[in-house]
């Protein structure tokens, strides 16, 4: 769109003013082409009517939201006012004297010392991004290092300007900032002395001029060397054109250089009284100017601060000393008196007081000096010349000599501070520093104004192509096409001055001619230039000087004393007489040759780009000008050879520099101008381009570029109009509705309050109308009428209501009460299923804690008899014989298990007999089967014929019945006599099994105590691990270490298999010869004797009235109840020794394998046991970790099912044999079932029978008679066989105890053998470790330098090391050995320094140490033996104390370390924490609809950061729960953990607020919002770790305040007062400072005013706080090691294996 297009109504333009330079205005119509006026109103509310040419229209003014920017390239419109009116705000309002223009940094000079320059902001700096960070000095350094260290190429500040702009202290504190970010490690001191060249150089080269106090008077070029970590390591100082004139002469209000105050300030010291120095105002070269002070300088102590600077760039009083004897001696030679002789001589008088001593401090010949400084040698082709002076030639001569004795000075100081600062070897990188002379135009303008206007001319120049290479360059990036910029180019300039036959080489061809002067020369310049060369003028007053047209502005120079300068020569004859000196320094001044001794000579090998211009004539080249262009091209050619950065004045320019938008600050700004269809695409930059082409339908004033929209100037304003258009349209609305509704509310009101107005007046007009008597009764009578109706009316509905009411309360009730039954019942059901889960689950826990406590009950048992061998065996000295011992027994189980394999194969080959066997016996009882049914046919086919003999002999059966009956009662009664004495004989052996039972139970008990010791233990250690709930992290890791401890289950599992198969084959012999032994009985069992011994009368009274049935089932019930006893006592009996057995066993087969076994299982019972009792604590504390404990827990069950199935399928082969055998017993059982239901069927038939013959009957007692016999010999075996396996087993058994009796027996006699050669020791610990004193490297190097934290803060106790560390102090106090402890006490303390400074940046290992360090420091208070440390110690903890020595001095060295540890630790989590800090806190925006993006300018893109990996809160709590979950496992003290995060929550609120101090972006209220949302999640953090009592929170007080200042209102008096009670934790200048930086985001937001500002700062006069802007990040609160006694006895610590300590011995 056009220009004139934007002169509408609200928008605000610049008008020219006499008074203001620019005023602001507010067009109040909108302009038309044509126009000739623009209508306006100014700010005061003067209308006016401004005339206005259509072809240059009045500068529009940027929105307000673009005011006070950091970049001047992101104003809109930038032209004059507009920079203007920004520096403005900023310096004036906001303070602030830093702005970025580009790639430039523009300073103000506040001249004043600010509060900005501290430490807390140089680490406030450094790291962050150049474009996020307000403008600033440090920015700048920090992006020159930065760029440096990620591209390896040199860097260079050039830090230019007019006089008095600052430079100098620009240039001071950005080499201040390289020394403090980049300190070596090194204890040279590099960057002090870097910094200390500042003050020196200052003091011999800068002065007092009428522009500034302390003026640079030449240039200098630092090169600040660094190595390849980036570090300083040297620096190289070259020097550039001092002004030498200075020395001799100064104008009015100017100074000398400072070294000279200096010094006749410091006169009256005793050790310069030799110099014979006074005041300044005796000096002529010192009072020339007539202002010897400065105001505010202390001369005296500056002097104090050049002589520390001295000493520290190792150049000590010696050399000071004759340096200021040649200061001295300057200044006297300035007062020698010279006399006229006459109008063509002049003399010096020998008595002169200041020659004798300018002679004496320099070792001179006086009167050779005062003959030849008022006369000069001629020398000729023939002859000599003495020719005298004038008076004024000898004060020239004079004056020459002492400015080149300052130079030579000057010259030497420097190479002097450049080989202080010299470094062995090659630099890999430099920074350089620039602080030349800024752009000159006095009054009187010499030789020095154009050396230095020229040099500004090629910075110039180098400026201009670098600037627009950049911007080049960005635009390729962009893909936007570009033309060639067509911009100002100073080479013409340039050519004037050093090109051929230009200015400098007509002056150097004027300087070779003997009677050449500047009159000549002036003239030869206005030959060459005038009217030839546009930028070379004549002036019109005056024939002496001449004019040049620099890129800055016309400067006039006056020709005099261009060739005396030019030339800088001094009579030979002085120069010899200087030579003749025998003060060294001023005869090495005067050398021939002067060796230079600076290193850097050819440091640099840079190829220029364009040929340097030489003369052809060498005299040339020691011109002054010819040297100064040298330089000036050799400096050329170092910064074309780096990449530049820029901290200038400038002046305002008119060139449109390209405006630049990202695409989501587009989209976020001006998202209210796009319709909703535009905003249903998804792609947002797309977005953009559509939105573009409709609002702006020139696309000439708009680029799009790959990330980047570009505007012309004038765009980004109007797009700015368009939204506030767009937003006052929207107020405007809201504001006619608003007010519409309130006037629409506000007429119904009325019209309700007048229609009741009306309502009454009417009412009270008709009654007062219809008032009468009969009217009062007719009415009286219808309200009676009325008032019965409705009663009656309502009371039937009333009971209608109620009838409807009672039915749906009775069915909702009746619903009610059964759902409420339903869920009763539910509920109920639900309570009996958890009941049963829940008794299941339980006794499933208990079962795998019971098994798992008895196999470490077992393992624990094992590993102590294993421990206790090993101890023994290690003195002993008769090791063969045990090991033969070993061997023996060993060769007699190899014999043992051959003959178990020769038993086992013969049984066998009984197997296969016993088998073959069974199958003839099944097949004969098939056959018997077959026999008793045929036979039982044929008595079925009898019985017609029998039944007859039965009813005959039915009479003689009933006697022989009786008899018979008799008979068997009697052989019964035998036969239970003979039971009674089994039993007697059974109950005997089982007494004396029960006795050593009994025994073996007492062993039980022993280790049922031992069982309740390890439960206690394990109790204590759950108890511990309680306070490790933050191991969740490191579960997943510890998920690792699962199949390892699977597989070591696994190899426990196949030696329990293998003991159990041992078992199984013994129970397998068992019952084999249990088989044997039955088959035996009823082979020798012969049912025809019995049958023989029973007479056909015996049976007939046997079976008489049932005696006999009841007799059988008397005994069946007295064999069970036998049987079950019998039974049950085998279960109990086997149970217990197949336990022992087990047991037994196992003892056997580890004494085997003895050396092997223990070390292996030792690791192996530790992992599991703590396994266990984690896995355990776990699942009851922590819920999350369920399901991986429940998986744990199916891996285990997996295993044991898995070892189940095998033993179960071990005990089905086992039982094999036995259910084969069973089978024929089965069978038999089922032919004795068939034959009970024969007798049950005969016994009805003799029922239905019993009136039959006599012979039936007797037949029929015949057949019963068989089948009792058959019974009875059934039972009785049955019986005899379990009572004769109970009896073998029981012998098996017995065999078993003896054998283990034996066993133990042996080794009882070698521990016996053994104890003879040892002193017999205690079973019972006492808390020590025995260790030789060769050992403590060892144990220095297992415990402290080898060992892994990780491993140790799971399986073991907190401080486990440091326990055993203090288990060994104990060793050495015990025997009281001094050398001993305290050996062990520095090679500990050694090793713990020495493994911190190994691992100084591993947090895990620092925390490790630190809570170690801290046990062991309090093992030490706690067992010390003073009462203040003992009042929590057990009895057994108070024995247990040092005996001998007192270990405080240890103490305060071990407290000293562990403050050490912590503060490191601190600093490595500070590390760690800080980049996460400032994009977390301030940066991330987690809140909706907050972001405020504002235009980034130009820097933005000049950043040197890629923003890939940004941090958010999340990450910064994420660090913190990391920090705190590790000090958790390492068993860091709670108070000890909360000072940390106290620490680190300071280092949060420290770095975030000094960073918002740094970012005006940042103070606004939107960021104030999400500040103090950043600030509750830390809360939320300190609460759910349980640390709101560590202060933690009371640290982030400031920050909380400063985000309530960003969003509190700041208008009225109120607010001001409200803000002083508040911001309590704020000083003044911080509240200042951020009052000022306020920036709103949105138009409609408001600034805060400076008469606010200044009325806050009013009220806080009265406040005594630290005028401190910044917080002190490196601040640490003070520390305190709380005492802490150790809840862990001493004698139950153990050494785990994977320590590698096993040379040491518990005591």
């Amino acid at each position: 769109m056009a220009l004139a297009e934007l002169y509408t109504q609200y928008n605000r333009v610049w008008i020219p003013d006499n008074e203001e330079v620019w005023q602001s205005a507010e067009i109040t119509k909108n302009y038309k082409a044509g126009d000739r006026f623009l209508h306006m109103q100014l700010e005061d509310g003067t209308e006016l009517n401004y005339p206005v040419d259509p072809a240059a229209l009045p500068p529009l003014r940027n929105p307000d939201i673009l005011v006070g920017e950091n970049d001047l390239t992101a104003l809109s419109y930038l032209h004059e006012p507009a920079v203007l009116h920004n520096l403005k705000v900023r310096f004036v309002e906001s303070k602030l004297i830093y702005t970025y223009s580009g790639i430039i940094l523009v300073a103000i000079n506040p001249y004043k010392q600010l509060p900005i320059y501290g430490d807390a902001i140089i680490h406030a700096y450094s790291g962050q991004n150049m474009g996020d960070m307000d403008p600033h000095i440090f920015a700048v350094a920090e992006e020159a290092y930065k760029q440096m260290a990620r591209n390896n190429k040199n860097q260079s500040i050039i830090v230019s300007g007019e006089s008095g702009a600052g430079k100098t202290v620009s240039a001071r504190y950005t080499m201040r900032y390289f020394a403090t970010v980049s300190k070596s490690s090194s204890n040279a001191h590099v960057e002090d002395k870097v910094l200390a060249s500042n003050p020196i150089t200052e003091a011999v080269g800068n002065a007092k001029t009428t522009r500034n106090d302390n003026s640079s008077r030449f240039g200098k070029y630092t090169e600040i060397s660094f190595d390849q970590c980036y570090q300083i390591i040297g620096a190289n100082m070259r020097t550039y054109l001092l002004e030498k004139s200075r020395v001799v002469f100064q104008s009015e209000n100017e100074r000398n250089y400072h070294i000279f105050y200096q010094l006749c300030a410091s006169a009256m010291q005793p050790e310069f009284k030799h110099l014979k120095l006074g005041s300044a105002e005796e000096f002529n070269y010192t009072r020339m100017g007539g202002s010897t002070v400065i105001e505010g300088v202390d001369d005296r102590a500056n002097m104090v601060e050049t002589q520390k600077t001295f000493a520290l760039l190792g150049l000590k009083g010696d050399f000071q000393m004759d340096v200021f004897k040649m200061l001295a001696a300057i200044l006297h030679l300035g007062n020698v008196g010279i006399t006229a002789v006459g109008d063509d001589r002049s003399s010096i008088s020998l008595e002169d007081k200041h020659l004798n001593i300018f002679c004496e401090l320099l070792d001179l010949n006086c009167d050779k000096m005062a003959q030849w400084l008022c006369h000069r040698k001629i020398i000729t082709t023939s002859e000599t010349v003495i020719k005298p002076m004038t008076r004024t030639q000898a004060v020239n001569a004079r004056d020459a000599l002492a400015k080149k004795i300052y130079s030579h000075l000057f010259d030497f100081i420097v190479e002097r501070i450049n080989q202080a600062l010299q470094f062995p070897g090659k630099q890999h990188t430099f920074i350089g520093v620039l602080d030349i002379y800024g752009f000159e135009t006095f009054d009187v303008n010499s030789f020095e104004q154009f050396c230095i206007n020229y040099a500004n001319e090629k910075l110039q120049q180098q400026f201009n192509l670098h600037v627009f290479k950049l911007e080049q360059e960005e635009y390729m990036k962009e893909d936007i096409p570009w033309t060639l910029i067509d911009f100002y180019d100073n080479q013409p300039v340039i050519d004037l001055i050093e090109a051929k036959m230009g200015i400098l080489e007509l002056l150097d061809e004027e300087c070779l001619l003997p009677h050449g002067r500047d009159e000549n020369w002036l003239q030869k310049l206005y030959n060459n230039f005038v009217n030839k060369n546009a930028l070379f003028e004549k002036p019109r007053m005056s024939n002496t000087s001449f004019i040049i047209q620099h890129f800055a502005d016309k400067v006039e120079y006056k020709c005099e004393g261009f060739l005396e300068k030019n030339r800088d020569t001094v009579h030979e004859v002085l120069i010899e007489i200087l030579k003749e000196s025998k003060f060294h320094l001023c005869e090495n001044f005067f050398q021939d040759n002067p060796v230079s001794v600076s290193p850097f000579s050819s440091t640099i090998n840079i190829k220029s780009a364009r040929p340097v211009l030489k003369s052809p004539n060498k005299q040339l080249r020691m011109t002054v000008g010819n040297k100064f262009r040298s330089s000036l091209s050799l400096l050329m050619v170092t910064l074309n050879a780096t990449i530049p950065h820029y901290v200038r004045c400038i002046k305002p320019n008119d060139e449109k520099l390209p405006f630049e938008w990202t695409y989501i600050e587009f989209f976020s700004r001006y998202s209210i101008l796009m319709t909703q269809q535009e905003l249903s695409i998804n792609d947002k930059k797309q977005i953009c381009k559509i939105v573009l082409q409709r609002l702006i339908q020139d696309h000439n004033q708009y680029q799009f570029g790959r990330t980047k929209i570009f505007f012309r100037a004038g765009q980004v304003a109007y797009l700015e109009k368009l939204r506030s258009d767009k937003l006052r349209h929207a107020c405007i609305m809201i504001q006619k509705s608003i007010r519409g509704w309130l006037q629409r509310k506000k007429f119904l009101r009325v019209k309700q309050a007048a229609i009741t107005i009306q309502q009454y007046f009417r009412g009270q007009r008709t009654v007062r109308q219809a008032i009468t008597a009969r009217t009062l009764k007719q009415t009286w009578a219808a309200i009676i009428i009325q008032k019965y109706c409705r009663g009656y009316l309502v009371r039937r509905l009333c009971q209608l209501i109620l009838v409807a009411a009672v039915t749906i309360q009775a069915y909702t009730r009746g619903f009610l009460a059964r759902k409420k039954y339903r869920k009763m019942l539910e509920e109920h059901k639900a309570v009996i299923l958890q009941k049963y889960a829940r008794a299941w689950l339980a006794r499933r826990r208990f079962q795998n804690i019971r098994r798992f406590v008895l196999n470490i009950q077992l393992s624990y048992r094992v590993q102590q008899l294993q421990k206790k061998i090993e101890e023994q065996s290690r003195e002993n000295h008769g090791l063969l014989e045990r090991l033969t011992n070993l061997a023996s027994t060993h060769m007699s189980d190899v014999d043992m298990i051959q003959k178990l394999e020769l038993d086992l194969e013969k049984l066998t080959a009984q197997k296969r007999i016993y088998e073959e066997k069974g199958k003839k016996y099944k097949e004969d009882s098939e056959q018997k089967i077959l026999k008793l049914e045929n036979l039982n046919k044929e008595l079925q086919e009898q019985k017609e014929t029998l039944e007859i003999k039965l009813q005959e002999k039915t009479e003689e059966m009933k006697e022989k019945m009786d008899d018979l009956t008799k008979q068997l009662f009697s052989d019964v009664q035998k036969e239970e006599n003979q039971r009674m004495i089994l039993e007697k004989n059974f109950q005997n052996q089982k007494q004396d099994y029960e006795k050593e039972i009994e025994l073996l139970k007492g062993e039980i008990k022993t280790l049922k105590e031992e069982k309740t010791q390890l439960q206690h233990q394990i109790q204590q250690e759950i108890v511990i691990q309680d306070g490790l709930k933050m191991e969740v992290g490191q579960l997943t890791k510890q998920a690792q270490k699962i199949p390892e401890l699977q597989k070591e289950i696994e190899l426990l599992q196949t030696q329990k298999l293998d003991v159990e198969k041992q078992a199984q084959s013994q129970k397998r012999e068992l019952r084999e010869k249990m088989s044997e032994v039955a088959k035996q009985l009823l082979e020798s069992y012969d049912v025809e004797d019995v049958r023989s011994r029973l007479s056909m009368e015996d049976l007939e009274h046997l079976n008489e009235d049932g005696e006999l049935w009841f007799a059988y089932e008397g005994l069946k019930k007295a064999t069970r109840v036998l049987e079950s006893h019998f039974q049950s006592q085998k279960e109990i009996y086997e149970k217990e020794i197949e336990g022992l057995n087990l047991k037994v066993e196992h003892l056997s087969q580890d004494i085997n394998h003895l050396q092997k076994l223990f070390r292996e299982e030792n690791d192996i019972n530790d992992g599991i046991r703590l396994e266990v009792s984690r896995l355990t604590s776990e699942n009851l504390v922590i819920p999350d970790l369920k399901q991986q404990v429940s998986e744990l827990e199916n891996q285990k069950l997996d295993l044991e099912n898995r070892l189940q199935e095998q033993t179960v399928k071990l005990k089905e082969m086992s039982n094999r044999l036995h259910y084969e055998l069973e089978g024929d017993r089965t069978q038999r059982r089922t032919n004795e079932a068939q034959n009970e239901i024969d007798i049950k069927e005969k016994e009805r038939l003799k029922v239905t029978t019993q009136e039959i013959e006599g012979l039936s009957n007797g037949l029929m007692q015949d057949e019963i008679q068989d089948e009792v016999k058959s019974k009875i010999k059934q039972e009785t075996t049955r019986l005899t066989v379990e009572n004769m396996d109970l009896e073998e087993k029981l012998d098996m058994k017995d065999r078993i105890i003896k054998k283990l009796e034996d066993q133990i027996k042996t080794l009882t006699k070698t521990l016996e053998k053994t104890e003879a050669h040892v002193p017999t020791l205690s079973k019972e610990y006492v808390g020590m470790m025995e260790y030789k004193k060769e050992d403590e490297d060892r144990i220095i190097q297992n415990l402290i330098l080898d060992l892994k934290p990780r491993g140790v803060v799971v399986n073991m106790i907190p401080g486990l090391p440091a326990h055993i560390l203090f288990m060994c102090v104990r060793y050495a106090d015990y025997l009281n050995d001094a050398d001993m402890l305290k050996s062990f006490m520095n090679v500990t303390i050694d090793g713990i320094k020495r493994v911190v400074k190994e691992h100084s940046e591993d947090f895990e290992m620092l925390s490790f140490w630190l809570s170690n360090t801290y046990y062991f420091l309090n093992c030490l208070k706690q067992y010390s033996g003073e009462e203040e440390f003992m009042k929590s110690n057990t009895p057994r903890q108070n024995k247990n104390c040092l005996k001998h020595f007192d270990l405080s001095e240890y103490r305060q060295i071990l407290s000293d370390l562990a403050i050490r540890i912590y503060h490191q630790c601190i600093i490595v989590m500070e590390n760690n924490i800080q980049p996460m800090i400032v994009p977390g806190m301030l940066e991330y925006e987690s809140l909706q609809g907050i972001s405020g993006l504002k235009p980034t300018g130009f820097r933005k893109r000049s950043s040197s950061i890629d923003d890939t990996d940004t941090y958010t809160m999340t990450s910064i709590l994420q660090q913190l729960s990391y920090f705190y979950s590790t000090m958790c496992q390492n068993g860091l003290d709670s108070e000890l953990l909360k000072q940390a995060v106290k620490q680190l929550f300071f280092l949060i609120g420290a770095i975030t607020l000094n960073s918002l101090f740094l970012r005006k972006d940042m103070c606004s209220c939107r960021k104030g919002m999400q500040i103090r949302c950043n600030i509750s999640y830390l809360e939320e953090w300190l609460k759910d770790k349980n640390l709101q009592n560590s202060n933690a929170k009371e640290t982030l007080e400031p920050l909380s305040q400063a985000a309530w200042l960003l969003q509190v209102k700041k208008i009225t008096d109120d607010d001001a007062k409200e803000i002083c009670e508040h911001c309590t934790s704020l000083s003044t200048v911080q509240i200042v400072k951020i009052l000022n930086s306020y920036t709103p985001i949105d138009d409609f937001e408001k600034r805060v005013t400076p008469s606010f500002v200044r009325k806050v700062q009013a009220m806080l006069n009265n406040r005594e706080d630290v005028p401190q802007l910044m917080l002190d990040t490196k601040y640490l609160f003070q520390v305190t090691f709380p005492f802490t006694p150790s809840p862990h006895a001493l004698e139950m610590i153990q050494v785990p294996s994977s320590f590698k300590l096993g040379f040491l011995t518990r005591v």
